[in-house]
C-alpha cells in the first residue's frame, strides 16, 4: 500500500517514512500544502498523512481541496493543537482521523491500519453469504428468504463480520470498531453480543456462519463455500 506524508518539519517526515516503510508500506515525503495536493492528484494513494500547520496551502485546506474533487481517499491530520474546535473542523472538512502531536509511531501506526482496513470495508451495498442476504442501505437481514429483526449493535457486529468475512476478528477488535470502547478482559460485552447474534442468524438454520476460533476471536464464513 502507498502512502504520503504532508509534514514541513523534514526530522518528522523522515522518521515517520522510515517507520512505516520498515511497516511494510511504499512512502512519498513532501513538505508544502501545494506539493502535497500535486502529488496526490496525479498519484493513487491508499492512504494521506497530512499535518495542518504547513508552508502555502495548509493542511485543512488541502483536505478541503481534495474533497471537493471527489477524492475519498482516508486522512488522519497531525497537529500540534488540542483544542475541540480544531478536531471538529478537521472532522467536519472530512478527515477521518485526528493525533495529536507529540505521539508515539506505535499510536500513529495502529490508526493508519485501523483506517486501512476501514477503506477496504466501504464496497458493496449488498452482500450475499450462503442463504444471508443483506441490504445494508436499506439494513435489511433475510435468511433463506426470512426477514431477521436486528438491533442496532447486532446490525453493526453482523456488517463489521460480513465485511471481514473469513477473517478471525479478535474481541478487542470488535470491541472498538462496534462499541468504540477499548477491550476490557472482564467485560463479556463482546461474547454476549455474538450470542445473541446467533441465535437470530445461526439457530434458526442447518448452515452456521458464525464460528468461534478459540483464543482468536470469531469469523464469519460460509462453510460450503470452502
Amino acid at each position: 500500500m502507498r502512502l504520503l506524508i504532508v509534514e514541513d518539519e523534514r526530522k518528522t517526515g523522515e522518521y515517520l517514512k522510515q517507520g512505516l516503510t520498515e511497516a511494510g508500506f511504499v512512502v512519498d515525503v513532501c513538505h508544502s500544502g501545494d506539493e502535497g495536493l500535486n502529488l496526490a492528484t496525479h498519484q493513487p494513494y491508499d492512504l494521506l498523512v497530512l499535518d495542518i500547520m504547513l508552508p502555502g496551502m495548509n493542511g485543512y485546506a488541502l483536505l478541503e481541496a481534495l474533497r471537493k474533487r471527489g477524492d475519498t481517499t482516508p486522512v488522519l491530520l497531525l497537529s500540534a493543537r488540542d483544542l475541540v474546535e480544531d478536531r471538529v473542523k478537521g472532522l467536519e472538512l472530512g478527515a477521518d482521523d485526528y493525533l495529536v502531536k507529540p505521539f508515539s509511531f506505535s499510536e500513529l501506526l495502529a490508526r493508519v491500519r485501523t483506517l486501512l482496513r476501514r477503506g477496504r470495508t466501504l464496497d458493496s451495498a449488498e452482500i450475499q453469504v450462503a442463504d444471508m442476504h443483506i441490504d445494508f442501505l436499506k439494513r435489511r437481514v433475510t435468511r433463506a428468504g426470512q426477514r431477521i429483526d436486528l438491533t442496532a449493535k447486532e446490525f453493526a457486529l453482523l456488517e463489521l463480520l460480513v465485511r471481514r468475512k473469513s477473517e478471525v476478528l479478535p474481541r478487542s477488535l470488535i470491541a472498538s470498531q462496534v462499541w468504540d470502547m477499548n477491550f476490557d478482559s472482564d467485560t463479556n460485552v463482546v461474547e454476549v453480543a455474538i450470542r445473541r447474534l446467533r441465535s437470530k442468524i445461526d439457530d434458526p438454520s442447518e448452515l452456521k456462519l458464525i464460528r468461534t476460533v478459540r483464543g482468536m476471536g470469531y469469523v464469519l464464513e460460509d462453510p460450503q463455500s470452502s
